[in-house]
């Protein structure tokens, strides 16, 4: 990576008044403005189409879906806003407006990197943590070549790990918790032809941890690659890694900005052209304003994380109870201990899973179904499978930073007669 200026000191994310479009410019109110027709248009058919397949009889929407995608942090929301007038320019010219998107990405470089564990010139923005993934583990795969092409993983990474590793693939098992199975992984990973190694610091649908560091210890020689989307943010990511993944929407901050960490002495051949942008492993100039307001939502994130986690531990464990205890024929699913403080997946017997997120829809609750990653196919989940648990009819609860207890305990009184319901329905 090219030599980036100095951050702004102690790197706390920020518009400087100076940095802005003329030191006189006024701040310009975004939300003043009135909507085109156009866009109210465009706003009411989106409405409009979020109520076509089912309608809530509840006025108030409870969101608990969070490991898909958080709302985005009111600190994000407010730098984004900040930024848009300042960071618009292409951030490697040397004009003033490039000058300036300059300054503006790599101070939110610099809080990234920070919040991860690495030096600013060890951190790459990406366009979304898939493409961190994808890039990533291409560009180790590619620079170990000569050593071999294999891509050893667990059986419950997300799909763009599996997609990634192909055919060239050792896949290792889990047990009934999720978590890998060390020594297969061990043995895995020290047979000849292997490129690079990736597990995931934390399951992306049932919460369990995943033991980095014996991993990385194991691995060797072998770069570690790990898939820490689930987990920024919301727990701590153990070290030991060679390369690091994450993505902003999961934190609460904007859409389309991804992580990728590369620790010096990695090697990586990255798949684009090597130039002034991100060496060649994102193309084209960084979406400035994103990052900036990424970096902001993981700043607040991290301050506030010791209050969430343990708030959302204590409700977790509570729907854990309440399943268990007030629907037959359920399995709560994951390490009940040893995982994210926010995630909770469990599979409700003689349930379509599809009905089932219907009718939590209709009372107003928003959760996933099917594998998290492919959940709009409503496939039977690949990582429950892999787990040798019940694929069908489950549901996977997320906690935000803006869910309330009485949400939770909302949800634990309606779910045992929607199940009910449904399996009355079809004759069980």
């Amino acid at each position: 990576m090219s030599t980036p200026p100095t951050p702004a000191a102690g790197h706390s994310v920020g518009v400087s008044p100076h940095w802005s479009k003329g030191h006189d410019a006024p701040h310009r109110d975004l939300h003043s403005s009135t909507p085109s027709h156009s866009t109210e248009h465009l706003l009411a058919t989106a409405s409009e189409g979020s109520t076509c397949s089912s309608v809530s009889r509840v006025s108030e929407r409870t969101y608990l879906d969070a490991a898909s995608a958080e709302p985005m942090h009111p600190a994000a929301r407010e730098m984004l806003l900040s930024a848009v007038d300042s960071g618009w320019a292409d951030p490697v010219r040397l004009h003033h407006e490039g000058r300036t998107a300059r300054l503006l990405v790599d101070n939110a470089r610099a809080v990234l990197a920070e919040a991860v564990g690495v030096r600013p010139d060890e951190l790459y923005l990406t366009t979304s943590g898939t493409a961190a993934i994808q890039s990533g583990l291409t560009a180790v795969r590619a620079a170990r070549s000569r050593v071999g092409a294999t891509i050893v993983h667990s059986a419950v990474e997300h799909s763009a790990v599996l997609r990634t590793a192909g055919e060239a693939a050792a896949e290792v098992g889990v047990d009934r918790l999720g978590r890998v199975e060390l020594d297969a992984f061990t043995d895995a990973v020290r047979r000849p032809g292997v490129a690079v190694a990736a597990l995931q610091s934390a399951n992306h649908e049932v919460g369990t941890r995943q033991p980095i560091e014996a991993a990385a210890a194991a691995a060797g020689d072998v770069p570690l690659f790990v898939d820490a989307s689930a987990s920024v943010g919301h727990d701590v990511v153990p070290t030991g890694w060679s390369v690091l993944a994450a993505s902003a929407h999961k934190w609460g901050g904007p859409a389309g900005i991804g992580l990728l960490a590369v620790k010096k002495g990695t090697r990586i051949a990255p798949a684009w052209p090597m130039d002034e942008r991100e060496d060649g492993l994102s193309p084209g100039f960084p979406n400035v304003p994103n990052a900036l307001a990424a970096a902001a939502a993981l700043q607040a994130r991290l301050a506030e994380a010791e209050e969430l986690d343990k708030r959302h531990r204590a409700w977790i464990d509570e729907v854990r109870r309440r399943v268990a205890a007030d629907i037959p024929d359920v399995e709560v699913v994951g390490d009940p201990d040893d995982r994210l403080p926010h995630i909770l997946t469990f599979s409700c017997l003689y349930v379509d899973g599809e009905a089932l997120v219907t009718a939590l829809d209709a009372e107003g609750f928003a959760v996933s179904s099917g594998s998290a990653c492919t959940s709009s196919t409503l496939r039977p989940s690949h990582v429950l499978a892999a787990m040798g648990v019940l694929t069908h009819g489950n549901v996977r609860v997320s906690l935000g930073r803006d869910t309330t207890h009485d949400e939770v305990q909302r949800f634990c009184a309606v779910l045992p007669g929607l199940v009910q319901r449904i399996r009355a329905e079809v004759g069980m």
